[in-house]
């Protein structure tokens, strides 16, 4: 339990903000699963992007009951305190500024993770952001710009100085993007550094990583990122591991079928039939990857283009239909 300004955030796990994934209607999905703090996908502080269709359906809100926190990309600093602003006017409780990010795309703009490699300009945004707005400002970084520049100490402690709120670090350099091991050493150092609430990230995939890395870092909550696509339910496994030290039965088909039916629904209703569809597919594959004989529905339901055959392919394969391998 940690506070961010009026909101006390009860459970420690917390949803990674990922892009392209953690819609609402995912956000929603993982909260009714157990994830007790969730972050939009990042938004450019571009302002001319700002009532785009694409930016208002990932800064929807997904739960009434938790603080609708979204985050902001950019590398100026004017830029990005104009668009904290315009968010909170648009009903962000919490504003997370993403210095994470290790996409070529975003990095190429100085953006994202790559900002970590300049210690005065993030000290610079950092201030600009926390003093536009009233709510509180949060700060998701790396260990640093690569393993020959683990400065995220010292990025800790410019954000703590600058008014943020709340610190989540993923175990990996910029360079390292998502290869390898993530190694808490680092944010458990940072945990010693600062006094504000730190939230570790990477590689937690079971309930048991989850337990160990509260525990090898210290952090006050751990951030679940990739582990949750196509698995919502891992939140759940790992609040009974932590609280009672059992582990939770694998979801029944039943409850997975009923899952999905309403990710998919949800995306429908969000984006629209011909969009929703097309964005389905992905988060259909990661539900169905591990269950036998999925290799062929998987291959047909992604040539299908509306929505009511999407679903009833759905109900099909967590019936027990059988789909054949193209020619």
């Amino acid at each position: 339990m940690f506070e961010l300004g009026k909101w006390t955030i009860k459970n420690n796990l917390c949803l990674a903000p990922m892009a392209g994934v953690t819609d609402s209607v995912f956000r929603r999905l993982c909260v009714d699963f157990g994830a007790g703090y969730i972050t939009s996908e990042m938004v450019s502080c571009d302002t001319t992007l700002h009532n785009s269709q694409k930016t208002l359906s990932r800064v929807q809100r997904a739960a009434d009951h938790l603080p609708h926190t979204v985050q902001i990309v950019g590398s100026d600093p004017h830029s990005l305190a104009e668009a904290a602003q315009y968010n909170v006017r648009n009903g962000a409780d919490i504003i997370d500024i993403n210095m994470g990010c290790p996409a070529k795309k975003v990095c190429n703009k100085a953006a994202g993770s790559a900002l970590l490699s300049d210690e005065k300009l993030v000290s610079t945004i950092l201030q600009s952001v926390v003093g536009a707005v009233t709510v509180p400002v949060t700060l998701k970084i790396r260990t640093g710009p690569s393993r020959d520049q683990r400065n995220g100490v010292t990025i800790a402690k410019i954000a703590e100085g600058a008014g943020i709120q709340a610190l989540a670090v993923h175990g990996r350099t910029r360079e390292d993007r998502f290869k390898g091991q993530a190694e808490y050493d680092t944010i458990a150092a940072i945990k010693q550094a600062v006094t504000i609430p730190v939230i570790a990230n990477g590689d937690i995939t079971t309930p048991q990583q989850a337990a160990q890395v509260l525990d090898v870092t210290g952090a006050d909550a751990i951030m679940v990122g990739r582990a949750a696509q196509g698995r919502p339910w891992l939140f759940r496994e790992i609040r009974t591991w932590l609280d009672h030290g059992t582990v939770m039965p694998e979801p029944t088909d039943s409850e997975v079928h009923a899952a999905v039916v309403r990710h998919v629904h949800g995306i429908h209703a969000l984006y629209g039939e011909y969009r929703g569809v097309r964005i389905a597919r992905k988060h259909i594959a990661w539900y169905c990857k591990h269950k036998r004989n999925s290799a062929a529905f998987r291959e047909q339901i992604n040539y299908v283009e509306s929505a009511a055959q999407q679903i009833d392919m759905i109900h099909r394969f967590y019936s027990g239909d059988t789909f054949a391998t193209a020619a």
